[in-house]
């Protein structure tokens, strides 16, 4: 089954129409034909790259990656992995936008090691400052309602909550506060990290999320392409179930057979 996101229905961030609700990581995978075949496969909306993590000079630093990335001919989300301050992820979003020549950035900046939870005492300032600056931020965070609404707040045309903590593929482990999530920001939501596998993606789809970003779920996978596909159809298949409108659970059962007649009938034996 081929993923075919429908003309009708694009995802929009900061005003720019893709048609994919799927984004797709570039690290860990097994080699670089992998991941090409991944990113074929799956057909995505962007694939994130690090900066700090591949390094400024191609020639020093991967001159075949930074070909392939061109190559896949996806527009590219540079990432701020790996920073644990506002200035450094500030200075590394700066190369970033160079390089890439892009005013993207997926931002992240990190507080805890153990987990790579969002920095949110500082999250909020740092994505003021890049939005000032003329960035279009996506910026990676948790599921605290009032973290992501002060986001919204300073001017993220959208938000990327977690679903559980990076790479542990718990998939949804706060169902409760994403859905309120959605409930109460008006602007398209994202989850980013934390899934594990396709009906993961389908069920945050089926609550009105906008889109998934993935990478481990997908490179880690005994054959990433195939989980690349199957990732790509889960997120178009639960966004089509959130606009059909899905029945309302009820408490009793509800026959589901039409009754035309009673061609049989019992009667009293004497």
């Amino acid at each position: 089954m081929q993923n075919h996101p429908t003309s009708d229905d694009p995802l929009v961030l900061y005003g720019q129409v893709f048609h994919s609700r799927l984004l797709l990581g570039t690290s860990r995978y097994p080699s670089p034909s992998v991941l090409e075949a991944a990113v074929q496969r799956a057909r995505p909306a962007m694939v994130t790259a690090s900066l700090r993590r591949q390094g400024s000079n191609p020639a020093e630093n991967g001159q075949r990656f930074w070909e392939l990335l061109r190559q896949l001919q996806v527009p590219v989300l540079p990432n701020t992995a790996g920073c644990h301050s506002a200035q450094e992820a500030i200075t590394t979003a700066q190369m970033a936008r160079e390089v890439f020549d892009t005013p993207w950035i997926k931002l992240e900046l990190i507080g805890d090691d153990y987990t790579l939870q969002p920095d949110t005492l500082h999250l909020v300032s740092t994505a003021e400052h890049l939005i000032r600056e003329g960035f279009q931020v996506l910026p990676y965070c948790t599921e605290d309602l009032v973290v992501c609404q002060r986001l919204v707040d300073v001017g993220c045309q959208a938000v990327m909550p977690w679903a559980a903590p990076i790479g542990t593929g718990r998939g949804p482990v706060n169902p409760y506060a994403l859905q309120l999530l959605r409930e109460r920001l008006p602007v398209p939501l994202l989850v980013d990290a934390g899934l594990g596998l396709p009906s993961h993606a389908c069920q945050v789809m089926e609550w009105g999320y906008d889109g998934v970003l993935l990478n481990t779920a997908v490179a880690l996978a005994q054959d990433p392409v195939s989980m690349a596909g199957a990732f790509a159809d889960a997120v178009q298949a639960g966004r089509t179930a959130y606009r059909s409108g899905a029945m309302q659970a009820q408490d009793a059962a509800q026959a589901s057979t039409p009754v035309l007649g009673t061609p049989f009938w019992h009667h009293d034996t004497p």
